[in-house]
């Protein structure tokens, strides 16, 4: 994919001629919390380091990508879903990787409500989105994997059932500690609309078929990310907290040594 694709998600600074990592058929929104090329840049001049963290959608992976994946040497998957997701679709996981499932909703099943209209599926997402920020559970679960992330070894990659919404918030919440500009991580955010574009064009004509343009409509705010979605997040950080360092110490309880470690991990 290229810096077209990137301006059309609202900006073109990013270089993704070179990509980080395969794209994979049947993991589609699988990727490099880094970035493409030579990782994203920080804004005090540094790059982020590929190799490190991967995000994705659930490992559904067909035989050939499981083999192009078994090349990255990923040592931990980290399943972000709710228990009731991951009894309908099991991960096939990547050769010698340890699995570790951390329900960071902390509900038994995700059951998306129905809506009558648009506006109400983009609330409910914006509203998932800073629910991310207030909910108990929530935060008990970002900081678990957050530490998580911190204090394990070689490469890991977590994954929720789109890798677009809860791992979507992960990979920000990375990128925020990486020290990148907010415009990066809105992008990269966004990406997930162009690696989930069969995905949502599909589920997008199935429901057509089934029930109509109208309803087909209505639930596609659910198929894919808006700025708004992160947004949402971003401003309840800044009302609950004031800012993103407190979020991360107050709200997932990490302490200054996990956000020092991470750092390290994320930035060359």
């Amino acid at each position: 994919m290229g810096s077209t694709l990137l301006s059309a998600c609202g900006g073109g600074n990013l270089d993704t001629d070179q990509p980080a990592t395969p794209r994979l058929a049947s993991v589609s929104n699988f990727r490099d919390v880094a970035g493409a090329a030579a990782g994203y840049p920080t804004v005090d001049g540094k790059q982020m380091r590929r190799g490190a963290f991967y995000r994705a959608n659930a490992l559904t992976l067909s035989t050939a990508d499981a083999a192009t994946l078994n090349k990255l040497g990923i040592a931990s998957v980290y399943d972000l879903r709710t228990p009731g997701e991951i009894a309908r679709t099991a991960d096939v996981l990547p050769s010698g990787a340890i699995s570790e499932t951390l329900d960071v909703l902390g509900v038994n099943d995700f059951v998306t409500p129905t809506f009558d209209t648009a506006a109400a599926a983009v609330a409910f997402m914006e509203g998932e989105a800073r629910a991310y920020v207030t909910g108990a559970a929530q935060r008990v679960g970002y900081g678990e994997l957050l530490t998580r992330l911190a204090n394990g070894a070689g490469a890991q990659l977590f994954h929720s059932s789109a890798g677009k919404d809860r791992a979507g918030w992960v990979a920000a919440l990375l990128l925020s500690i990486a020290n990148v500009p907010l415009d990066v991580i809105m992008q990269d955010y966004l990406l997930s609309n162009v690696y989930l574009a069969q995905s949502i064009q599909a589920r997008t004509a199935t429901l057509q078929a089934q029930d109509g343009d109208t309803v087909a409509a209505i639930e596609s705010p659910l198929f894919n990310v808006q700025e708004n979605y992160l947004q949402a997040g971003f401003d309840q950080v800044q009302a609950s907290y004031g800012t993103m360092a407190s979020y991360l110490t107050q709200g997932l309880g990490l302490s200054q040594a996990t956000i020092d470690m991470l750092h390290a991990r994320l930035v060359v």
